[in-house]
């Protein structure tokens, strides 16, 4: 099987590389020309064509699109190349994969919703993005489902991986620095780690191959929920735990109207993950026993 991956160097890209590559020959590539077996190929999704292109050249039975337009306050202002990226990009791999007939993957959001509420969305809950990132996210989902392709999306949230920079990183760094940390206690959410989404992917992928029934948009997060705040807490304390020599004694609960950004963000990002474990048979974890295996690595390198 010839399984063609997008965004290869992201978080969830290089992931993903570790867990498809079991599962067939996995052709990984980024915005960047690369020289590859089957001559030079572009995986830039701001250039939909060159992605075109590089689709017919391969002719994968499976496309994998880890890549996107995610810096959500630069997308505010940079909105013609967040909709090229995370909109038009994605109908061209759709309709590229409805005429080889393979299966496209694709994530998205919990930014789709309009974070109000308490209760977990699910797939069937009204769309309402706040934003103009969750606007083109929304976009291409629907541009995905219209082509009429084989496909399964995964809806997630607060994406984070030991490669790379994270929000618990930033936290510790802040926290050598600082005695005190201001952190927004009103948006509630799943830390999601890379390791998970590329593990979950590499199931869902398998069992829709063989039940193309299966396909669809899932939410995808861990077990439990945290705001921002009790999740910077509990970083500091696994650190402290871990013997970190930290100048922080105050980690001080803020509302999202105290910190101003240039695009709004939902307070409710929580996700019901209920049709993805029912579908796939899958236990999901809570989300501390992946935050604290990432913190394991950062803290012990």
């Amino acid at each position: 099987m010839k399984i063609l991956l997008l965004g290869k160097n992201g978080q969830v890209g290089w992931e993903l590389q570790r867990a498809l590559a079991v599962l067939g020959e996995v052709i990984a590539l980024d915005r960047h020309t690369s020289q590859t077996a089957y001559g030079e190929l572009s995986g830039d999704l701001s250039s939909p064509d060159s992605l075109r292109d590089t689709i017919r050249r391969l002719q994968p039975q499976v496309i994998v699109n880890a890549g996107a337009y995610t810096a959500v306050d630069k997308a505010e202002t940079e909105q013609e190349l967040a909709h090229r990226v995370n909109a038009l990009a994605s109908q061209a791999m759709a309709e590229e994969a409805l005429r080889l007939d393979a299966l496209l993957i694709h994530y998205s959001t919990d930014y789709v919703f309009d974070g109000t509420g308490t209760t977990a969305w699910k797939e069937t809950d009204a769309v309402s993005p706040v934003n103009h990132y969750g606007t083109t996210k929304l976009e291409g989902e629907r541009l995905i489902a219209a082509s009429g392709c084989k496909h399964l999306i995964f809806r997630t949230s607060w994406v984070y991986a030991s490669r790379g920079n994270n929000f618990a990183k930033t936290m510790l760094r802040l926290a050598r620095e600082r005695t005190t940390l201001n952190v927004i206690a009103d948006q509630i959410g799943a830390p999601t780690g890379a390791e998970l989404l590329a593990d979950v992917t590499a199931v869902a992928l398998q069992q829709t191959l063989k039940q193309p029934e299966l396909g669809g948009i899932y939410h995808l997060a861990p077990a439990g929920e945290v705001s921002w705040h009790a999740y910077a807490q509990y970083v500091i304390d696994v650190a402290r735990a871990q013997g970190e020599t930290l100048a922080v004694e105050t980690v001080a609960p803020i509302g999202t109207v105290d910190y101003p950004t240039p695009a709004r963000r939902p307070l409710n990002s929580r996700l019901n993950t209920e049709k993805l474990r029912e579908a796939f048979s899958l236990h999901l974890p809570n989300w501390q026993s992946g935050v604290t295996r990432m913190l394991m690595e950062v803290l012990n390198k």
